[in-house]
């Protein structure tokens, strides 16, 4: 859909069936989702301790092919793409000039010359737009094929023995962040293993046209484990309890990679100019020598829920912005991620507090993530 097509939201080729099992659904970003479908406690629980399936055909799919295909992502994006191999990913982000972040993004190497770049729903349009912008001189095709997958994720510690019983694929050897073309249910799906939730887990992109008989077929094979489909409600708090960002949240235009303590994505060391990468050497110059606001993790003393937005407090004086806060069902505690004044930063900070409607509201500050899975 180009930005100028009237803005009716967009359904998932799963959307009838998330219908018929009594989701609630929502808007994000144009699309209409399921929120829930039935307690997003449970939902939440069911993937810390077994396993939840999750429709994420909303996230946008961009292939990038050509002879130069990694020279155009080199400059493009601020990681080194040109130094994946072939069936790996790597986290990475797109920024502008000034190096504000555009989206955060996952990028796999299906081959030599064949990239797929994924974008955050919200910034997809974006992102193919700044893609084939920078394009101009490379030889390599920036191809938009959000409509040619539906993206299906099982997430949880029986994810692996679920999709165990529908695939020959290795998944024993299918490293952390890297994807591998297979046969699932059936169904040719690109299989791979990043995730949102802080646990293991698998992403499956397939044909739209598929997606019904491979959601059917999970469900199936996940029954006896424990498998429950789950919306984007518990997916937000799955992911703040793993401390990972939210673009819109964490992410903004109005932040550096380096502001957002993720400096580490922006790899000056490769060959050839990025887009940003004047303004990011001196974003990281300034972060050396004098910490911007640093992104904590807060947890509540009381029962109320801190929400995005809402100013950290010390003394008196507002130290901070909330990004993002809900009831954590693994803590049993209201969480937040904020970014605060340096001087505040370190775990165990004394007499911070979160502003919530006029009251003062204490809260621990705790290094992130909140939670970590046994490996």
């Amino acid at each position: 859909m180009s930005s100028t097509e009237p803005s009716e939201k967009r359904r998932t080729a799963l959307d009838a069936l998330h219908r018929s099992l009594g989701a609630t659904m929502t808007d994000f970003a144009g699309w209409d989702m399921p929120l829930r479908y039935g307690s997003e406690r449970d939902e939440h629980l069911a993937v810390r301790t077994r396993a939840g399936l999750f429709d994420l055909s909303h996230m946008g799919e961009i292939t990038v092919t050509g002879p130069q295909a990694a020279e155009l992502l080199n400059f493009a994006l601020v990681g080194n793409i040109a130094s994946v191999g072939v069936g790996r990913a790597r986290y990475t982000m797109i920024c502008r000039a000034d190096g504000g972040i555009l989206d955060d993004l996952i990028v796999y190497r299906l081959a030599e010359t064949e990239y797929m770049v994924v974008a955050n729903a919200s910034n997809a349009q974006v992102v193919l737009d700044a893609l084939t912008e920078r394009a101009a001189g490379f030889d390599a095709e920036v191809r938009d094929d959000r409509d040619a997958y539906a993206l299906i994720a099982v997430q949880g510690p029986e994810s692996p023995g679920i999709l165990k019983t529908l695939t020959d694929a290795d998944l024993d050897g299918l490293k952390y962040y890297a994807g591998l073309p297979g046969t699932v249910a059936g169904v040719p799906a690109l299989i791979a293993r990043t995730g949102y939730t802080g646990e293991d887990g698998f992403e499956l992109f397939a044909a739209p046209a598929d997606a019904e008989k491979l959601w059917q077929a999970l469900t199936d094979a996940g029954a006896p484990a424990g498998l429950v489909p789950c919306g984007l409600s518990c997916r937000d708090t799955l992911r703040l309890e793993a401390g990972m960002p939210l673009y819109g949240h964490e992410l903004s235009t109005s932040l550096t990679p380096f502001d957002a303590g993720l400096g580490r994505v922006v790899k000056f060391d490769k060959e050839g100019d990025f887009v940003g990468r004047e303004a990011l050497a001196a974003a990281a110059e300034r972060a050396a020598a004098e910490p911007p606001r640093v992104l904590v993790g807060l947890v509540a003393e009381g029962r109320r829920v801190p929400r995005a937005g809402y100013p950290v407090v010390a003394g008196g004086e507002v130290i901070g912005e909330v990004t993002s806060g809900a009831p954590s069902p693994t803590l049993g505690k209201p969480i937040a991620m904020a970014y605060v004044d340096a001087a505040h930063a370190a775990p165990g900070t004394a007499g911070v507090g979160v502003d919530i409607r006029g009251s003062h509201e204490p809260y621990e500050v705790v290094a992130l993530p909140f939670y970590k899975r046994r490996k």
